[in-house]
């Protein structure tokens, strides 16, 4: 469960990121295909679409912080397409941890350990929703 502490974080975060979204989408990505190249065959078509639905996803998420349950499905349904694109169990730790890469080089010395652990909190929480529901289709 998140506490009022850890949505605040991420929500702050997230907010002095978002000025060079685009940017942070593609550094995400091409240290996602650096950390794990198999990955890089998962995506079909111009990268920086691909960054740009990441940011709309992760800004979507962010504020529904509050309220999971409310995002759920959408979180069902994007565990259910991500296994229809063959992402497995295993990638999802590869995720995490470009994910946090990425903000902590975004951020500079306004991340912290804190801040790392809030979103941590968060992707652990959709992550786990998300192999749930695509397990279900197996």
């Amino acid at each position: 469960m998140l506490t009022q502490r850890q949505i605040k974080l991420v929500e702050n975060s997230w907010g002095l990121v978002l000025h060079n979204s685009l940017e942070i989408g593609v550094t995400f990505y091409k240290k996602l295909f650096e950390i794990d190249p198999t990955l890089r065959s998962m995506f079909k078509g111009d990268i920086k679409m691909q960054a740009q639905k990441l940011i709309d996803m992760i800004t979507f998420t962010v504020h529904k912080l509050n309220n999971v349950e409310e995002m759920a499905t959408d979180v069902r349904a994007l565990g259910v397409k991500h296994r229809e694109h063959f992402v497995q169990a295993q990638h999802y730790p590869i995720v995490a941890e470009t994910l946090l890469w990425t903000l902590k080089k975004s951020l500079g010395h306004q991340w912290n350990e804190e801040t790392e652990e809030a979103w941590a909190a968060v992707y652990n929480t959709l992550s786990k929703i998300m192999m749930e529901a695509a397990e279900e289709i197996s």
